[in-house]
């Protein structure tokens, strides 16, 4: 008996030994994608989950991977994924083209008429799904439109069938091509009845002479409107005219244009609804702005202004009056000037803007800036308190300012961008910080203290997104921030960061090795010109890569291809997005071409766009 149960025993460690053998196997054949690993338990341990939680999970995923990772699972699973609301979001922006198709077929067709949320950015998707364009008609619940590189002769062909939408009240829109008649395209935008929130992009085709009407008055109902490009200051006040239920407006930036015509100015309306202002401009004198403030501003409470090279708004006193009479309701006053004054103007201008009056308002004033023997460079802002998203350091901070400067409210910043080296002794932690911009304005004199000061004033392991703009900025490095940004999946650096690297070297470094299995960079954007063995290095070190952004160089245009969607190697098997940047509108063909008589892709698409050759497959 007792032999029987040591052999009953011994079994059950045999059969519980093969389980955990079986298990690792099939674990050791599971992407190491993290959400693959999590898929993969969920359906073997978590089957008796109830709907509720389940669907609570599904909240955290992308409707693709929820239906790349339950929907053929079995029927349950699928009736949930069918079932659930988040199948009504829909964002086709980093599969394959092939997955897309499949996702297209299977989801997005059957569900049309449910979605209310379309994210169109990758720049191939909108002529797909809306091909023929009356088949718009058919997202009668449609409350979010995100459409990204769109041609204009397309939008204009999407636009009578959006005006159809009964419920589209929010449009994301950038265009792949410059625009030369702004005014028409804002007033087809003003046409959707519906519509409350419009952000836009686009870059403007100029010509010898632009002449913008901006006359026909409309009445549109936008309560947010944030424009990310240029945007004519004569046309500011009719633009304003248009929009009596503004509450929010952002604008990238404000410029005169000279050779613009507008035929008379509309009588102004008072926006009792706008509350928050954030605008970007350069060289329009402060009688101007003064103007559009006292018409449109009085019932503002938020004013960002960013103005370059007009010292004219260093005039205390000229905005102590127009927020006392003109905007009573101002509680949070934000003001970017930079310039280059000269000392005696800048030392009682930053001194000015510490009075008493700012003060009471609580608004207080942070001047960052160099100086040399005849002028000022630099900065000032106030740093009220209130939640700021980004940040951003110029030249050396002013060692001489109160402490209250260094009190700001720095847990809502998301985004910092640094213009400046870092000194060990900084008292800023940026808590919540995910997207780090190193930018070109200032040389870095030692990397490794740089890294250390770095890791001081945010915790590089929260960072999702790294953009590096600077030239000196060696691979070392950015391989030794790698190794603190465990969480990054985007990626930007310039190319001559490669310039000094020895391979042979770098491979036998351990910070290199331990980089090389572990990051997790998705999405890699490489700035300038990169050869072929460039590249190869880039897709060996980065080999997860799904999307690449990179400039080649013309002579290894057809090497450079044949390497990257060569089936000869796996270095990129997660790849089927390419962009090359700075190329000409002929190698579209002779791409195509290459790929055709090499058989090097079955199913993909391209397109050139704004001097960039799209390829997806």
């Amino acid at each position: 008996m007792k032999r029987t149960k040591q052999l009953d025993n011994d079994l059950v460690q045999i059969s519980n030994s093969n389980k955990k053998r079986k298990l690792e196997n099939q674990i050791k054949t599971i992407n190491s994608n993290k959400l693959d690993i999590f898929l993969f338990v969920i359906r073997y341990l978590l089957e008796d989950l109830p709907n509720e939680i389940l669907y609570n999970i599904f909240e955290y995923l992308d409707p693709y991977d929820i239906y790349k990772g339950f929907y053929n699972l079995n029927k349950r699973f699928q009736n949930l994924a069918i079932n659930s609301n988040v199948l009504t979001k829909i964002n086709i922006s980093t599969i394959s083209i092939s997955n897309f198709e499949d996702y297209y077929r299977t989801i997005l067709l059957p569900n049309r008429n449910r979605i209310n949320f379309l994210d169109l950015s990758n720049p191939f998707a909108a002529d797909i799904i809306f091909s023929p364009p009356d088949h718009i008609l058919n997202f009668v619940h449609l409350e979010t439109l995100i459409i990204d590189n769109v041609e204009s002769i397309s939008f204009y062909k999407f636009f009578d069938y959006f005006m159809k939408l009964p419920n589209l009240h929010s449009l994301i829109i950038s265009f792949g091509e410059g625009i030369l008649k702004i005014d028409y395209l804002f007033a087809q935008i003003f046409r959707l009845s519906k519509l409350k929130y419009c952000k836009i992009k686009y870059e403007i085709q100029y010509c010898e002479e632009l002449f913008y009407s901006f006359t026909e008055y409309i009445s549109s109902p936008i309560e947010y409107l944030i424009i990310n490009a240029p945007f004519p200051f004569k046309a500011f006040h009719n633009l304003l005219c248009f929009l009596p239920k503004l509450q929010h407006l952002s604008i990238g930036f404000l410029h005169l244009f000279g050779d613009i015509h507008i035929e008379y100015q509309l009588s102004p309306i008072q926006l009792k609804c706008l509350r928050h202002v954030s605008i970007y401009f350069s060289m329009i004198h402060f009688d101007e702005i003064e103007k559009i403030i006292k018409e449109f501003f009085h019932h503002v409470e938020i004013l960002h202004l960013t103005t370059y090279y007009t010292e004219t708004y260093l005039d205390t006193q000229r905005w102590q009056k127009l927020i006392v009479y003109h905007m009573p309701y101002l509680r949070v006053f934000d003001i970017n000037c930079q310039d280059f004054l000269g000392y005696d103007i800048s030392c009682h201008d930053v001194t000015e803007f510490n009075s008493s009056f700012w003060i009471k308002n609580k608004c207080f004033f942070v001047n960052q800036y160099e100086w040399n023997d005849q002028s000022f460079g630099g900065v000032i802002y106030s740093s009220g308190l209130y939640r700021r998203k980004k940040y951003k350091f110029h030249w050396k901070i002013d060692e001489l300012l109160g402490l209250h400067h260094q009190q700001e409210n720095l847990n809502s910043i998301e985004h910092i961008h640094m213009k400046t080296d870092i000194k060990s002794n900084c008292r800023r932690y940026f808590s919540n910080v995910n997207r780090l911009t190193i930018e070109t304005t200032f040389k870095i004199s030692d990397g490794d203290s740089f890294i250390t000061n770095l890791n001081h004033i945010v915790s590089l392991k929260q960072l999702t997104k790294l953009v590096i703009r600077t030239f000196d900025f060696t691979f070392e490095h950015i391989i030794k921030l790698l190794l603190l940004t465990p969480n990054l999946y985007t990626l930007e650096f310039c190319e001559s960061s490669m310039w000094t690297i020895d391979l042979n070297v770098i491979k036998q470094n351990i910070p290199f090795q331990y980089t090389l299995t572990e990051n997790k960079i998705e999405n890699l954007v490489v700035r300038g010109k990169c050869s072929l063995n460039q590249i190869q290095f880039i897709v060996y070190i980065f080999s997860k890569l799904k999307y690449l952004k990179i400039g080649i160089q013309e002579t290894e245009i057809r090497s450079i291809i044949r390497y990257l969607l060569s089936k000869t190697h796996n270095k990129t098997q997660y790849l089927f997005y390419l962009c090359i940047s700075l190329s000409q509108k002929n190698w579209l063909e002779e791409v195509d071409d290459l790929i055709k008589l090499d058989n090097l892709l079955n199913n993909y698409s391209i397109k050139y766009i704004r001097g960039n050759l799209h390829l997806w497959w």
